[in-house]
């Protein structure tokens, strides 16, 4: 098997590593940067992606063989520049889907017996301040949990819901004949309208950028609880921002922002009814293990001269044969 020139945005967990150094000339980006990426993937056949990848990386690369996405979201990848240019994309889907199912259902438990609040004013305050939240709390089992999106993480959120919760799950896709049995397909005014806790979970397109902005929050259910593991840009962050401050929202968990890293001194660290984390829904020690696990068998197909498994453009697979002939 030809060694390959791989290049990889982030280290990777350590069995993952040693199985594509085995494969070829395995190098790490010093910082996860665009400047970074760019000055140093010079020579590269493979790169696994975790961080956006300028397209001047693919334009550059006349060797570039495959961009691999150390996960499932594409948008981090130019696919139309990499298709044109015979670069194959693939991805790995589902991988960490249980992970952000179970991080969703974390942040809706926490924001509902008001942990934030509660542990603020237990450790500032004193145990009796902690406490007086307790009343206001409420429970998750029996409410009405909507879900944006029923690709992977969708299906895991609503068996988890519904077999764990006893939760009536609704959802709006682009696909509701696909819907599991147990989840009602709804328009997105009656996913608004009825859920008690909305998952974003759909992926940053066109049609969902902006998508959850002021009109989209004053139709939400007074007190409901909006938690975002899509992308940013899927949520209008100041229509959110004075949705949260009024009261109309009850609380929400944010993964993943507009900028990031999240600047210092955004508003967001100011709300107390707000879970915040640095875009880590979908990372664990396992799925870790498991998105690495994808990536080196796409990269030992590769190697070898086949397809990968979970190929994703391919309309770019007569220009790569050509390359590579």
């Amino acid at each position: 098997m030809p060694a390959l020139s791989i290049f990889s945005t982030h280290p990777l967990h350590p069995q993952v590593t040693d199985s594509l150094s085995a494969l070829g000339d395995y190098t790490v980006a010093s910082a996860p940067t665009p400047e970074a990426i760019l000055a140093e993937s010079r020579c590269a056949e493979l790169i696994v992606v975790r961080a956006p990848i300028p397209p001047e990386v693919i334009e550059r690369e006349s060797g570039l063989r495959a961009l691999v996405r150390h996960g499932a979201g594409l948008d981090m990848i130019p696919v139309d520049i990499a298709t044109r240019a015979g670069v194959l994309v693939a991805n790995v889907p589902g991988a960490n889907a249980v992970t952000v199912a179970e991080h969703a259902i974390w942040s809706a438990l926490a924001l509902l017996r008001r942990y934030p609040e509660v542990n603020r004013d237990l450790r500032d305050n004193g145990w009796s301040a902690g406490r007086a939240h307790a009343d206001a709390g409420r429970e998750l089992s029996g409410k009405t949990m909507g879900v944006l999106g029923m690709g992977n993480v969708g299906r895991q959120i609503a068996r988890i819901a519904h077999n764990g919760f006893a939760m009536k799950v609704i959802s709006h896709t682009r696909r509701p004949g696909s819907m599991p049995e147990e989840v009602q397909a709804v328009t997105f005014s009656e996913l608004l309208e009825t859920s008690d806790i909305l998952v974003l979970c759909c992926p940053l397109t066109d049609e969902t950028r902006g998508l959850i902005g002021a009109r989209a929050l004053q139709s939400m259910r007074q007190g409901a609880i909006l938690i975002n593991v899509a992308r940013g840009p899927v949520v209008v962050e100041e229509a959110l921002q004075n949705a949260l401050e009024s009261g109309r929202l009850g609380g929400a968990a944010i993964d993943v922002f507009d900028t990031q890293p999240l600047p210092r001194g955004h508003a967001f660290f100011d709300l107390p009814n707000v879970i915040l984390t640095p875009h880590m829904a979908g990372i664990t020690e396992e799925s870790m293990l498991r998105m690495g696990e994808g990536v080196v068998t796409e990269a030992r197909l590769i190697a070898e001269g086949e397809l990968p498994v979970q190929l994703v453009n391919p309309d770019a697979v007569a220009r790569y044969r050509a390359r590579f002939a």
